[in-house]
């Protein structure tokens, strides 16, 4: 039976033009796309940890509200006392949920663009209407028009991605205390790449009833464990905490993020790493004349190549056993860009000589 005609009356035209967020399949690739970490666990760290599976129950439901892994991240990402937090499955998963406990027909989400899909993607999903604002061509924050759109749209939450992703720098904190003071609604400071940067908005939380602030353990080093944090004012979490699944925690993930957690130092020396390799790679894409180099503050550098080359660069780059991400031609503010993550001191010089052979006039 042909479905396409119930698809098209059924499926929200909203949703029927969107495109689901692809992730393509790296093989044997040197895998520089997804800002992970690059560094596994030392070997000892492993055993230790596959112990501590051993006395999991898994013909039991999980604990539904991860209370021992919730007081582990609350210490780990040194969330202010008063402030309350729920957990989900990644990031993503409460940025869905804070969306879903706002969404009503009209209301609008809003964010500065180029930045992180999910937050258009999401509040389409919802019915809800996505604001972009353009960032200066620096992918500085427009104070101006952020304040006028705020007044224009009346926004019920805007999320601000610090560090930005993909841009990989960070907004002025003095502009984002000014959004606050003018939000009608709640504020989301995202802090997905906090591992890499000595700013954040986590400690300001008891000075605004209106901020919330997300962190992920992804870009540490734990990607595959999918597990989010979301901190604010108790009364605002006890709403979100309402459109959270039953059991959104399996038992693996909370043992494992409790076990990972109380290894943080592991991490944090990767994290270091990470930081120091980002400089060098930074400094290898600077002496290159044909790119303009973004600074970063996270686990990855956006770079512009010459005219109309970032699709066969792309190409040539995944010919060489390379995978980057394109950006070209997801915004008009990205054209000829693709954003690389720092991946460990091999995998960048690889990646550094590849993309020299293949840039115009080598």
């Amino acid at each position: 039976m042909d479905s396409s005609d119930k698809i098209k009356r059924l499926v929200r035209p909203e949703i029927q033009a969107l495109t689901a967020y692809h992730v393509p399949d790296p093989g044997d690739l040197i895998k520089l796309d997804a800002m992970e970490n690059p560094w596994s666990w030392p070997d000892s760290l492993r055993t230790e940890w596959c112990t501590a599976l051993q006395s999991i129950s898994l013909n039991r439901y999980p604990d539904p509200g991860a209370h021992e892994l919730q007081a582990a991240m609350r210490r780990a990402m040194e969330v202010p006392e008063a402030a309350a937090v729920i957990l989900g499955n990644g990031s993503d998963e409460l940025i869905q949920m804070i969306i879903q406990t706002l969404a009503a027909p009209g209301r609008v989400v809003m964010a500065p663009e180029p930045t992180f899909v999910m937050y258009r993607q999401l509040a389409l999903v919802a019915g809800m209407t996505f604001a972009g604002v353009p960032l200066r061509e620096d992918f500085s924050l427009d104070v101006a028009a952020m304040l006028e759109a705020i007044v224009v749209h009346q926004p019920a939450v805007i999320f601000l991605a610090f560090p930005n992703n993909p841009t990989g720098n960070l907004f002025d904190a003095g502009v984002i205390r000014q959004i606050l003071d003018e939000a009608p609604g709640l504020v989301v400071v995202d802090e997905a790449y906090a591992p890499f940067t000595d700013a954040s908005f986590m400690s300001v939380l008891p000075e605004y009833a209106n901020l919330l602030v997300l962190r992920t353990v992804s870009k540490m080093g734990l990607a595959g464990l999918r597990l989010g944090l979301l901190a604010g004012v108790p009364d605002w979490l006890a709403q979100i905490d309402k459109t959270r699944l039953p059991y959104n925690l399996g038992t693996l993930n909370q043992v494992t993020g409790r076990f990972a957690l109380q290894h943080k130092t592991v991490f944090d020396m990767q994290a270091g790493l990470i930081r120091h390799d980002r400089a060098d790679l930074f400094a290898g894409l600077q002496i290159l004349p044909q790119l303009t180099v973004y600074p970063s503050e996270a686990n990855f550098i956006l770079f512009r190549v010459p005219r109309g080359e970032a699709p066969a660069i792309h190409a040539g780059l995944r010919d060489a056993g390379i995978l980057i991400k394109i950006l070209d031609g997801s915004a008009p503010a990205l054209t000829d860009c693709l954003r690389v993550t720092v991946g460990t001191a091999e995998e960048n010089r690889a990646f550094l000589a590849a993309l020299t052979r293949l840039l115009p006039g080598a």
